[in-house]
């Protein structure tokens, strides 16, 4: 019975182990592959005042004058610092704009705009998804900001298409793939994968997002 209880502690330990090796090996993959994303794209990011359903239609209108502008007003072929470049410069339009928006919309909410750091978890944006971790974002916060949120990657501009619950266009993937590491862009879909029903990066990144959380 003693040798039964050793032989069984050893491989809950080796399980364990194993577990372990298998997490952190999962959790350096995850990493480097946010290493590069972060370095490369900058996220648009809409916060809504509250989870009523008519401030989340406010933040759809924010969202949608916000896009107009930009899609406009960007430089064409504008790289991610040039980019990042024309929105702090021009944040006095963009705050015009979205406070028209919501007055016209008949709310006194206040706005803030922010071009920061921040964290996010792991995200699905049509067929990609993006792991979690800290990207530098583009912030439009509506009044309190204790809504629910929208967002799109802002450059590569993959957020000048309808992406939100369908699949992104092969030549807006092109994009983002001519910016991205071959792996990096890999691990974000995997067409066989999706072709199968399978959502196997958004499981992998959650798993470690999750496993994370426990240590």
């Amino acid at each position: 019975m003693k040798k039964e209880r050793l032989a069984l502690t050893f491989l809950l330990a080796l399980l364990c182990l194993v577990s372990l090796a298998l997490w952190l090996s999962a959790s350096r993959s995850v990493q480097t592959v946010h290493e590069d994303l972060s370095s490369h794209i900058l996220r648009f990011h809409v916060l809504a005042n509250s989870d009523s359903e008519e401030d989340q239609a406010l933040k759809l209108k924010v969202k949608a004058s916000v896009l107009e502008y930009l899609e406009e007003a960007l430089p064409e072929n504008a790289g991610l610092e040039e980019t990042k470049t024309f929105i702090e410069s021009h944040e006095g339009e963009i705050h015009k704009i979205t406070s028209s928006v919501i007055s016209e919309e008949g709310y006194d909410y206040s706005v803030s705009l922010y071009l920061e750091p921040w964290y996010f978890p792991t995200k699905s944006y049509g067929d990609l998804t993006f792991p979690c971790g800290t990207y530098e974002a583009f912030r439009v916060v509506i009044g309190e900001g204790n809504g629910k949120n929208w967002w799109c990657v802002l450059y590569p501009s993959l957020c000048f298409v309808d992406a939100t619950y369908g699949v992104v266009p092969e030549d807006s993937k092109q994009e983002l793939k001519d910016d991205l590491r071959p792996d990096t862009y890999a691990s974000l879909v995997d067409e066989d994968e999706k072709k199968a029903g399978n959502e196997k990066p958004e499981i992998s990144f959650r798993l470690v997002e999750f496993l994370s959380s426990l240590f």
